[in-house]
C-alpha cells in the first residue's frame, strides 16, 4: 500500500498507556512522502468523533461525520498497524492543518 502525507488510514493503536488514544481508529499521515517510502516507521495523528474545540484539534468531516484530528496525539507507529486506507483530507483541511501544526510545534 502506498501511503502518502494526508492520507487518511485505519490503525491499531492498541496497546496503549496512560492518556494515549486507544484501539483502531482513522489517522491522517503527517510525516512527508520521502519519509513514508524509506521508514518501517509512519507519523500519524489519531482522529476522534468525541472532542471539543481545542486549539491543537482540527474539525474536519470524514465518511459524512464530523471529527477531529487530534494534533496532541501525534505519533510514530509501525506500518503494520495500517489496517486499510480510508480517503484523503480536503485541500482546506490540509491548508487549516498547515497552520496548526505549524503553531504548535514550530516557534
Amino acid at each position: 500500500m502506498d501511503l502518502n502525507q494526508y492520507q487518511i488510514v485505519l490503525v491499531n493503536l492498541d496497546p496503549t498507556m496512560g492518556s494515549e488514544i486507544k484501539k483502531t481508529r482513522p489517522c491522517f499521515i503527517v510525516s512527508p512522502d520521502e519519509m513514508n517510502k524509506h521508514l518501517r516507521t509512519i507519523v500519524v495523528a489519531p482522529m476522534t468523533t468525541k472532542s471539543k474545540k481545542y486549539p491543537t484539534r482540527i474539525e474536519v468531516k470524514h465518511d459524512n461525520k464530523i471529527g477531529w484530528i487530534v494534533i496532541d496525539q501525534i505519533r510514530t507507529i509501525a506500518k503494520q498497524r495500517i489496517l486499510k486506507s480510508l480517503g484523503r483530507l480536503s485541500q482546506p483541511e490540509i491548508k487549516e492543518l498547515k497552520s496548526v501544526l505549524k503553531e504548535t510545534f514550530v516557534d
